[in-house]
């Protein structure tokens, strides 16, 4: 039996995830999961789970079972996301030259993301945004599902 994802969650994972977190899909059963770095370390160093507390020894062993298997694939990370990249290009399809222009100049430097957030809600363009970046991570979700020959739900409700 083909695996068959939705692309739905795919797009749910990759919009929850943030730095220092790595997202997994298991190739057999279409499992999600979100593990940090410092859980996938110590999955590494191979530490004692009598060392950690409530939930940690649970995820410890989750990474332990992805390193330990080729069942896991990698999703797209925040670096491969790239979410400065996505305001980027969001920016340059405003056709509005002069708004064009301050957007471009409210996401140099540093704070880019907080000033890039009050310029497109100033100019009630927040939806526009977030349908924009929507778009552009089922994008990045098609993309790698194909190169990892997934197949997938299309739609996104």
């Amino acid at each position: 039996m083909t695996l068959v994802v939705k692309l739905r969650d795919i797009v749910d994972e990759l919009d929850m995830l943030s730095d220092g977190f790595q997202a997994f899909l298991n190739k057999y059963t279409g499992k999600l999961i979100t593990l940090s770095r410092e859980e996938l370390a110590a999955a590494k160093a191979g530490d004692d789970l009598n060392a950690y507390s409530d939930w940690e020894p649970e995820a410890i062993q989750a990474a332990q079972a992805i390193l330990n298997t080729d069942a896991y694939l990698l999703l797209p990370s925040t670096v491969e996301i790239h979410e400065y990249s996505i305001m980027e290009r969001f920016c340059y399809a405003i056709e509005d030259t002069e708004l064009r222009s301050e957007l471009l100049r409210q996401i140099k430097g540093s704070g880019a993301f907080r000033r890039f957030k009050h310029t497109i809600d100033r100019h009630s363009l927040d939806q526009d945004w977030y349908r924009y970046r929507q778009q552009a991570l089922e994008q990045i979700a098609i993309d790698w599902l194909n190169e990892n020959r997934i197949e997938y739900e299309p739609g996104s409700g």
